[in-house]
């Protein structure tokens, strides 16, 4: 059986992400890159303030 290549957790793909060379990029792939990072950023601070709302909610609701 072959080892299995996909990473086992999700901070393993962060890992790789910050680990792959840059160099052979070029300056338009660069941007693209740029782009699509910032779109995730975006989506985690939106998962982040959703959570953050969500237990302060949870939290008046309990201390009532």
């Amino acid at each position: 059986m072959e080892p299995d290549d996909t990473p086992s957790r999700p901070d393993d793909l962060l890992d790789a992400l910050v680990r792959q060379d840059l160099d052979p990029l070029s300056v338009a792939e660069l941007d693209a890159r740029i782009t699509v990072l910032q779109g995730e950023i975006a989506r985690c601070q939106l998962k982040k303030d959703r959570a953050v709302s969500h237990r302060a909610s949870a939290d008046d609701l309990f201390r009532r």
